[in-house]
């Protein structure tokens, strides 16, 4: 009897798994075992080919040569994979490998991922897939009792195929042909193009708000405040003088209560988190990037096993993980994480599981992320990774929670043929928010408020006056506003029955938008500004010479939409290309006629000069100064043959985050010491010294000793 080889998407997911199928000698790109050889892919090994692979001359960018269309995609292998990609060849036509299993994150793209690799080694043999929603053991080995056929998952296929060609197409012939137009490198996307045009937009909206001033009158009663209204709900005076003329007129009067009403209301609990969700309330709590947060998720499924897979678009679970929720209750419980909250649900008499939580109709390709149900070690987390799994985990307790419940009261005042309102809430039941006010101390309500008065009381009007204001601009997006435009993108278009069908679809996906931000960032389009993202002078010029349809997220919405009925088995890939290459002569024909009376700026170059300025010290090997870029702190004589490197990743495993100061501090000093490290192996809490070892080029950690 031969073996099966199992293909993971990462060598630490195959080691995960190889542990689990009790596989254990360790060859060269693979793990044996009595029945199963384990091996992986390093994330893409395999990728459409370049333009000049085809053909040479399309080395030359040219407009004669647009556009660039091949008859049939072809793969090759991406640079410097050839040696697994070599491995997994081997196994994988081996006379003693009977099957092969997929195990590649489950996803469009880890679908993708395997399928190019299966193609590009022309592999005949048949396989199964493993679809898994975490990486505990217990999931592994429940998975691998229920693997599915892989030719369920051909549709998927298609549409991760369909998703990666377009976006060549696209991006091939766009950056190229208006590159050629306009003599600088553009770089133009199926996806970024449109998120950057609502970039630009917002900001012109900005640029050219003129504010206006109004007034607000304002009686305060001594126990309470109210706001002169027309009746209509509007409180805003354009007239100073007509405002004031209110004021005078009130104060020091008399009034009656012309009306009290209260009404009950309710908050429902917030539903589970999917990835988007969970991005914004990292960004809006905690500062993070939608990439720093993807990136921290992702490290607390694959290395930590806390969470389910995080790269979802539902809010929802399945009815299979019911039996699972107390389960991960207690788990918390036991771990003294957020426990005495965990053990109120579990001690009930009931769980409270709504269609708000369980729903099978609306969990997509994987449920809601939510803690696995495993044995937590939160002494082993980062600082970064306990933020993220905290919220994780009280979202979770919280959407089995109670609703907030409260009373709003609006009093209606009289005073003189004029009109006040005074709003206020009384909290009921705090419920689900008792939780986050608890947990988060900064979680305030700011209500007024208001004293028991009823219908024909009379009040004294103290004092009255009046508040200017004036109207205010809209807000620069930052990246948990820009996450929801992205997710809501298309549903403010006029078209209402293109509103209907795009309800489910936006610009990109949840496991996407991340780095199409980090994209926009990395060819100088946009910036941070502290947490806003502001559009750079290259930026506006692109959106400025680009056509509408290549701005406008409509049209992206459509696509996707496309991409998931591909998925569902609802449409044919060859219509859906066949759309993609029409869109491709368009914009073509449209660059090749537009007049080039724009210099595009290229403010990357310009920042890059600025950074260059910046040192942070002398270099220990060469006396040069030390610079920095996105992964490294490097010496500026790297040509001429300094190898000195700080990469900026190297302490994470101990939980340090790479910082100027430390950086500084190191190049001054030559060692750091006693700084608060997490030992890799065990997870406790040490310190230790850092210093920099001139002959290996690295930081090292010495004098490690553990916290008592």
């Amino acid at each position: 009897m031969g073996k099966v080889l199992v293909i993971a998407e990462k060598p630490s997911v195959a080691r995960d798994i190889a542990a689990v199928l009790k596989c254990g000698e360790k060859g060269d790109g693979f793990i044996g075992g009595e029945n199963y050889i384990v091996s992986w892919a390093v994330g893409h090994l395999v990728t459409l080919c370049e333009p000049d692979d085809y053909d040479k001359s399309l080395k030359r960018w040219t407009a004669g040569s647009l556009p660039i269309i091949p008859e049939k995609m072809k793969l090759k292998a991406v640079r410097g994979s050839k040696k697994q990609l070599d491995t997994l060849k081997k196994l994988m036509n081996a006379k003693d490998t009977d099957s092969i299993i997929c195990a590649t994150d489950s996803g469009r793209e880890g679908e993708l991922i395997f399928r190019y690799i299966y193609e590009y080694n022309k592999c005949k043999k048949p396989f199964k897939r493993l679809w898994i929603s975490s990486m505990t053991d217990a999931a592994i080995k429940e998975g691998f009792a229920n693997l599915r056929d892989g030719k369920e998952y051909d549709n998927l296929y298609i549409s991760a195929k369909c998703r990666s060609e377009a976006d060549w197409l696209v991006g091939i012939n766009a950056t190229r042909a208006f590159t050629i137009k306009y003599n600088a490198l553009l770089s133009i996307g199926r996806v970024q193009t449109p998120t950057l045009a609502m970039i630009v937009k917002r900001q012109n909206e900005i640029d050219n708000f003129v504010p206006t001033k109004y007034y607000e009158v304002i009686a305060d009663y001594g126990d309470f405040k109210g706001t002169w209204t027309d009746g209509k709900k509007n409180t805003k005076i354009d007239d100073k003088s007509a405002a004031e003329d209110i004021a005078y007129k009130v104060d020091g009067k008399t009034a009656t209560v012309e009306d009290v009403v209260k009404t009950e209301k309710q908050i429902l609990p917030p539903q589970l988190y999917d990835l988007t969700e969970l991005q914004r309330d990292c960004n809006k709590i905690y500062g993070f990037s939608a990439k720093k947060t993807l990136d921290i998720a992702q490290s607390l499924y694959e290395k930590r096993k806390m969470i389910t897979y995080p790269r979802t678009d539902s809010r929802y679970l399945s009815d299979d993980m019911i039996p699972k929720i107390k389960v991960v209750l207690k788990r918390l419980k036991d771990a003294g994480i957020f426990a005495d909250y965990a053990s109120d649900l579990i001690d009930g008499e009931k769980l409270p599981v709504t269609k708000r939580i369980v729903d099978n109709k609306k969990v997509t390709d994987h449920h809601a992320i939510i803690p696995a149900d495993n044995y937590y070690r939160k002494d082993s987390l980062t600082s970064d990774e306990k933020k993220v799994f905290g919220l994780i985990a009280i979202r979770f307790i919280a959407a089995f929670n109670r609703p907030y419940k409260y009373t709003a009261t609006k009093i209606t005042v009289l005073c003189e043929d004029e009109l006040f309102i005074s709003k206020g809430n009384t909290v009921t039941d705090e419920g689900w928010k008792r939780l986050y006010k608890e947990v988060y101390k900064n979680v305030k309500d700011n209500e007024q408020i208001l004293p028991d008065v009823k219908k024909d009381d009379t009040v004294m009007v103290k004092e009255a006056h009046t508040i200017e204001k004036e109207t205010k601009p809209p807000l620069p997006y930052n990246e948990a506003t820009l996450l929801t435009a992205m997710e809501n993108a298309g549903k403010n278009t006029d078209d209402e029955q293109l509103k209907e069908k795009m309800k489910e679809y936006g610009l990109g996906t949840p496991a996407t938008r991340a780095a199409i931000i980090e994209r926009l960032i990395e060819v100088g389009y946009i910036h941070r500004k502290g947490k806003a993202l502001i559009p750079d002078i290259k930026g506006k010029q692109l959106i400025s010479i680009v056509p509408e349809e290549m701005r406008s997220p409509v049209t992206t919405g459509k696509w996707e939409k496309g991409l998931g009925s591909i998925a569902k088995g609802n449409m044919q890939a060859e219509k859906f290309m066949a759309s993609i290459n029409r869109y491709v002569y368009y914009f073509v024909g449209f660059a090749a006629e537009k007049s080039a009376d724009i210099q595009i700026e290229d403010t990357k170059k310009r920042k890059k000069r600025s950074q260059r300025a910046k040192s942070f010290g002398k270099c220990p090997i060469c006396g040069g100064d030390v610079l920095e870029n996105s992964k490294a702190y490097y010496c500026a004589g790297w040509k001429n043959g300094c190898k000195f490197t700080l990469w900026k990743n190297s302490l994470e495993r101990y939980g340090v985050p790479m910082t100027d100061k430390l950086v500084k501090e190191l190049l001054t000093d030559k060692t750091v010491k006693k700084i608060p490290v997490i030992k890799a192996q065990t997870g406790e809490k040490c310190t230790a010294d850092i210093i920099y070892n001139k002959e290996k080029n690295i930081m090292e950690l010495m004098n490690m000793s553990v916290i008592e």
